[in-house]
């Protein structure tokens, strides 16, 4: 295609939002999820529970995964949120289907992480899929992610414990470049300090019961954000929407949902 100055357009149109949640078990990932307008979840795992939404029940492969969103694009639905449940419960069919392609045995076969490296090919397929749904097809993407704990080695600090997605290292870094947002999902936590004899405490973690969705990158977790969200709001869809400019009133008036 030509380029000139008439081909100029002017950015800034509020799109649908590409979300990942991740966090600790059992928090609301799910449910969460599940409060979007209109979702259809593309589950690789059982974790829907006694939620009530359509799905395409569970998608035991890669091509059954892409089989799902293909028929969301070329298929008429009102569906207006696709949500991939979960990202780590994913990750071994894309390492599956990386091996067909290459005549592995395992993952780990090439040596030196090199499958690793050749997996992050598939996970581009996955995505790019996704943003398809999105940016053809005005569909909002979440995708959802249990945490783990790793050691963080700072250029700045001595290396430190934080949580992270729960994925293969170079995967999750790909997964967070595309994405308007990385939003860890936990407890709130406080601390209680007690006194065990001899001038000593052992403090302990205490969980006030309310669910906190963290939106800022700190030294315990991974995040990020597009929208300007504040740096923690309640674990609910209606907090999280009121700070996404797709959803917001002046939105809505142009069309979405």
């Amino acid at each position: 295609m030509a380029i000139s100055l008439a081909s100029l357009r002017r950015g800034g149109a509020a799109k649908p939002p590409r979300l990942l949640v991740y966090g600790v078990a059992g928090v609301g990932k799910t449910r969460l999820a599940a409060e979007a307008p209109n979702p259809v979840f593309l589950q690789t795992e059982d974790g829907l529970g006694g939620l009530a939404t359509p799905t395409f029940g569970l998608l035991r492969s890669l091509d059954d995964v892409l089989g799902a969103i293909n028929a969301l694009y070329e298929e008429a639905h009102e569906f207006q949120t696709v949500v991939l449940d979960s990202l780590d419960w994913l990750e071994p069919l894309v390492w599956r289907r990386t091996c067909e392609v290459n005549k592995w045995i395992d993952i780990e076969q090439p040596g030196f992480g090199k499958g690793y490296l050749a997996a992050l090919d598939t996970w581009r397929l996955f995505l790019d899929s996704m943003t398809t749904l999105r940016d053809e097809r005005g569909m909002a993407v979440i995708l959802i992610a249990h945490c783990d704990i790793r050691r963080f080695d700072s250029p700045e600090t001595e290396p430190y414990d934080r949580y992270v997605i729960k994925l293969q290292t170079r995967a999750g870094a790909l997964v967070q470049e595309h994405v308007d947002a990385v939003l860890f999902a936990n407890w709130r936590i406080s601390t209680v300090k007690t006194e065990v004899g001899f001038k000593k405490q052992v403090v302990r973690g205490v969980s006030g019961g309310d669910r906190l969705l963290h939106t800022t990158e700190r030294p315990a977790y991974l995040a990020k954000n597009r929208f300007g969200l504040p740096d923690s709001i309640p674990l609910d869809w209606p907090s999280l929407a009121a700070g996404i400019p797709f959803y917001t009133p002046e939105s809505t008036a142009e069309g979405a949902p």
